[in-house]
């Protein structure tokens, strides 16, 4: 346990698995003074506050901000411009705000016109999440061995970055930087991608109508394992959609040739073709763990 306070007070906007599970790891590290939970919701602030995650809630974005030394947004990507707006104007001289959104190139472009002169603003994603949501998801152990990516931009402050950086790699991640655009390129592959797949194959699997009982009660391990990130919440997953557009659609457009290869290899009984198919994913998978 640290007895160094690496931020005096934290705010969080949207105490959800992301905000208050970084809340809960820089508790547990001793490096955090006060947390304040900001949100909409007051059932979610008054069970974030039973169970530790903060130590103070408001529904007042700018009160919650009030002489906070870091300030998270961890809400719906859409929604992260507007925040911002409501909360740079009353954040101190010297405070730093940061975000947990998993597209970086139109948030960046959006926040960073709407920062006062004296707070500073580092991009930030960490790469880490399960299906569920909500104050009650929230873990200490969530950012252990996990990556978090910094989008810093020209405008961005040093020490600000260092600060971030060290609050993430307080919290368990490993903290690596690049650009907004190499950043949306790679997580529209990595991770947009997948949920896209998931949420289409449960819709296809769940619409087939050949029978009339639903197929799905018969699913065992390797249909739930799949698709189990299709159990996240639809909010993030549509704003994700939108504000990661171009990305997601040329990686959707690449899983389609992919996807058509294979669909013609199985209509013409391409017995070599088929086994090579298989076996280069299963190299590139096996070359991952």
């Amino acid at each position: 346990m640290s007895n160094q306070i690496l931020i005096p007070k934290l705010a969080i906007v949207g105490v959800g698995l992301i905000g208050g599970s970084l809340a809960l790891a820089l508790k547990a590290a001793g490096v955090v003074g006060e947390v304040v939970g900001i949100g909409r919701g007051l059932a979610n602030l008054e069970k974030a506050l039973e169970l530790g995650v903060v130590d103070r809630i408001t529904q007042d974005p700018a009160e919650g901000v009030a002489d906070a030394d870091l300030v998270l947004l961890a809400t719906p990507v859409l929604t992260l411009t507007e925040m911002a707006s409501r909360v740079l104007p009353h954040m101190k001289p010297g405070a730093v705000l940061t975000d947990g959104g998993s597209v970086k190139g139109s948030v960046a472009r959006a926040i960073e016109p709407l920062v006062p002169e004296g707070v500073h603003f580092v991009p930030g994603h960490p790469i880490a999440g399960t299906e569920k949501s909500g104050a009650e998801a929230a873990f200490a152990t969530l950012y252990h061995r996990r990556r978090c990516i910094l989008t810093p931009t020209a405008q961005t402050d040093p020490e600000a970055l260092r600060l971030v950086r060290r609050v993430w790699e307080t919290a368990g991640c490993e903290v690596v930087e690049m650009d907004v655009e190499k950043h949306d390129r790679i997580l529209g592959a990595i991770s947009h991608l997948p949920h896209m797949v998931a949420y289409s194959l449960v819709n296809a699997v769940s619409s087939y109508d050949r029978y009339e009982e639903n197929i799905l009660e018969y699913s065992a391990g390797g249909f739930r394992d799949f698709t189990r990130i299709a159990s996240s919440d639809p909010t993030m997953w549509r704003d994700i959609a939108l504000t990661n557009r171009d990305a997601l659609l040329e990686m959707i457009e690449r899983f389609e040739l992919s996807l058509a290869e294979l669909k013609e290899d199985i209509r013409g009984e391409k017995k070599d073709r088929l086994y090579d198919f298989f076996l280069r994913s299963k190299q590139s998978r096996d070359a991952i763990l």
